[in-house]
């Protein structure tokens, strides 16, 4: 345990550099698909490592991770079940996901629409009122895209991550954590996973698409 929870970076509080795990009690690895091209199915992976280092140059930083393939679970034993066998991730043959990141760029803590608002001067709120994008607050978090490659079935494709840093600190038991949350989407088919019913009336019953929702916490590792 370091005797320093945080430092700062660009103007950020940031985790002391070092490694980092993934809190089990404390994570969600999470996706989104469409079902009859209409209605949202969300699902989750529940057992899922991942180790994270944290450099001294915090853009030279890297992660990896492993997921149990077969703890997917979407609320529907009948689906789940479906997702398990070899129509879609094959979970007897390929026990584990992978990802490993490939480096990372800086997308700054200030919220997009006010950095828009500000490059064209944009008067927010209207009515004859000139509004000027508020100043960045202590609780808007660092913005970065950390560029990796995910494996699925042993098919590895290129999987860009939108990372949200929440913040870092020195929890009540003495450990120093941070934040996050991350987002991506991929094309399942590219995985090999192309299992699908063409419908009646136009469409699939599974879509292409698939949203990652990605959030947790890290704890330090002494």
């Amino acid at each position: 345990m370091t005797d320093i929870a945080t430092r700062t970076w660009d103007g950020m509080t940031i985790p002391v550099a070092g490694t980092y795990l993934l809190d089990q009690a404390h994570k969600r690895i999470g996706f989104l698909s469409r079902h009859m091209m209409v209605s949202p199915v969300r699902g989750e992976f529940a057992e899922a490592t991942a180790q994270i280092f944290v450099a001294e140059d915090p853009l030279l930083s890297s992660v990896t991770a492993t997921i149990m393939s077969a703890s997917i679970t979407t609320g529907s034993a009948d689906r789940d079940t479906h997702l398990k066998s070899a129509d879609f991730l094959d979970v007897e043959r390929f026990p584990t996901l992978e990802y490993r990141s490939t480096g990372i760029k800086w997308r700054g803590t200030e919220d997009p629409i006010f950095q828009w608002a500000r490059l064209r001067n944009h008067r927010l709120g209207g009515r004859g009122r000139s509004h000027t994008a508020p100043p960045q607050s202590e609780g808007v978090p660092g913005r970065f895209v950390l560029t990796g490659e995910l494996t699925v079935k042993g098919i590895t494709r290129a999987v860009d991550l939108e990372v949200n840093f929440g913040g870092a600190r020195r929890d009540p038991y003495g450990q120093n954590i941070f934040g996050f949350s991350a987002s991506a989407e991929m094309n399942r088919e590219d995985y090999g996973l192309i299992w699908n019913v063409v419908l009646e009336s136009g469409g699939v019953l599974v879509g292409k698409t698939v949203q990652i929702e990605i959030a947790g916490e890290a704890i330090y590792q002494a």
